[in-house]
């Protein structure tokens, strides 16, 4: 599969990254002309900053790794990642209100950030992991009735967890494309084998902390 790099948002997003990880981060985005970048909203600046003269985009996480903040908290935090630079906000669902099907909140979350995004696009975190095929399935419909632009399956922070998986990713993409919103596929992505079975389940984007392993063998 040609241009894998123009689908790959080079993510590091880890609590103990260092200054030059984020220099070999942006370096690397740029040699290999990846899509984006995916890093934590203080280091958005930075990021814009670095990449000034490329195409490259830069993507910041809401609420991130849990969902559970407020949803005034996570649209706060969205206008200062927009302030700063973020081309694309990236939110956790509030995983623990969908499982106790109050859909309301769960609706709300989503357009209370969506609202604060602008003209930016969101996409919206559902923590594949901890979710039954259903809950899933319904979380996209919520992301459709807020006007999300792209449902993502995990934050990679999930112990034990997977990520992403194609089974998935076919669910989320039959569920949403005919809505017009996308598939981001996250966590667990480290080989090309793995990056081209996720855009054959129907992912347009993938996070990925192994973009370069990806593109370059």
């Amino acid at each position: 599969m040609k241009d894998l790099n123009k689908h790959i948002e080079h993510t590091l997003l880890k609590q103990d990254a260092k200054h030059e990880d984020f220099l070999k981060l942006f370096k690397e985005a740029e040699e290999y002309k990846f899509l984006g970048v995916c890093i934590n909203p203080l280091y958005v600046k930075f990021a814009k900053e670095q990449l000034k003269h490329t195409d490259v985009k830069v993507v910041t996480v809401v609420g991130f790794p849990l969902g559970a903040n407020r949803s005034d908290v996570k649209a706060f935090e969205t206008s200062k990642a927009i302030e700063d630079g973020a081309d694309e906000i990236d939110m956790v669902i509030n995983v623990s209100k969908l499982k106790d099907k109050d859909y309301d909140f769960v609706l709300n979350d989503i357009k209370t950030v969506k609202t604060s995004c602008k003209d930016k696009p969101l996409k919206v975190i559902l923590e594949t992991d901890l979710l039954t095929k259903d809950e899933i399935k319904k979380a996209c419909e919520l992301c459709i009735e807020a006007k999300a632009d792209f449902v993502k399956t995990s934050t990679g922070f999930v112990k034990g967890g997977v990520g992403a998986k194609a089974e998935d990713v076919k669910l989320m993409y039959d569920t949403v494309s005919p809505y017009g919103l996308q598939v981001k596929a996250s966590g667990g992505i480290r080989d090309k084998e793995t990056a081209i079975k996720m855009l054959e389940a129907g992912a347009e984007r993938l996070g990925t902390s192994s973009g370069v392993k990806i593109v370059a063998g």
